[in-house]
């Protein structure tokens, strides 16, 4: 089987199977499917080095979520999306303590803009929780930060996340960043939650430092969504749908320097990084509802 990128666990365990037949298990592997708000989720749990290896992911949780009812602006489509993304998250996250919001990428680059928008819509509370405790003390305090990428601020997001998890000493920070699908078929419509960390610029093949447990000192979850696929990924994508022999990705010389993105990706990014936002929002604050999130931020 060719070798596609892609930052989507349930991707990755779907290459490995093609490659080893479907009926073909992978120890410490397992992959279950349910439908929350309406929208199918599929959850993978590698649990061993073996199934690491062999997904090329670190062991941990990574849960997808299908938001083709948002795509389709179907009735109560951004609601459900943002309940439906919250009620995964929540069960990961820690019961109480402060948590830190970090959104990866560049406002300069529409695809990778997800995290600095989903910053826009969430629920920033620390200030409020510290200040005046008698009307917000009821809220989990949460503090955010969109620290760009190196080339504009000559500073790994790592190192700021650092800096700020030190000073903050939150009970953990979730990542939002934009990732890379193997497949045109999820572009702007997927949702991934993992509970290992993340390694910002990694679907472009850009790797930073890495924003885990073991950079940060305290648990790392990410929620992201794929806005592009790479060349490369994206003619074998083509070619095996339409039935062609499918070549070595090394017989594609140069694919894996272009980056391709849906024509509406500005729309997509604006209606993904409100969900995300909300989602996170409703996520850390269990209390409030997205009618509560409108009123506060809108």
């Amino acid at each position: 089987m060719p070798q596609r990128r892609t930052d989507l666990a349930v991707e990755a365990h779907q290459l490995w199977r093609e490659g080893a037949g479907d009926a073909a298990s992978l120890p410490g592997v397992r992959a279950q499917e349910e439908d929350r708000e309406g929208f199918p989720v599929t959850t993978v749990t590698i649990s061993s080095d073996e199934g690491a290896k062999a997904l090329g992911k670190p062991r941990g949780a990574y849960i997808t979520i299908e938001l083709d009812g948002l795509l389709r602006r179907e009735e109560g489509a951004f609601r459900r999306a943002a309940e439906a993304v919250a009620g995964c998250l929540r069960p990961l996250l820690p019961e109480e303590g402060p948590a830190l919001v970090v959104g990866l990428g560049s406002r300069t680059v529409t695809p990778d803009l997800i995290g600095p928008l989903a910053v826009d819509h969430l629920l920033v509370t620390r200030h409020l929780v510290e200040q005046v405790p008698e009307h917000f003390g009821d809220l989990r305090p949460v503090a955010a930060a969109a620290p760009g990428v190196l080339a504009s601020t000559g500073m790994e997001s790592s190192l700021v996340a650092q800096a700020l998890a030190e000073r903050l000493r939150p009970a953990c920070v979730i990542a939002v960043d934009a990732l890379a699908s193997r497949s045109l078929d999820r572009l702007c419509r997927t949702v991934q939650i993992s509970d290992s960390g993340v390694i910002p610029g990694s679907g472009v093949g850009n790797h930073r430092a890495a924003l885990d447990r073991n950079t940060l000192g305290v648990p790392v979850f990410t929620v992201g969504a794929p806005t592009v696929v790479d060349g490369a990924t994206l003619a074998l994508d083509l070619l095996e749908r339409a039935g062609r022999e499918v070549p070595d990705r090394g017989d594609l010389p140069g694919g894996e320097a272009f980056f391709v993105t849906p024509r509406e990706v500005d729309q997509r990014t604006a209606d993904l990084g409100k969900v995300l936002g909300y989602a996170v929002s409703l996520a850390l604050n269990p209390s409030l509802t997205v009618d509560d999130l409108t009123m506060l931020l809108e």
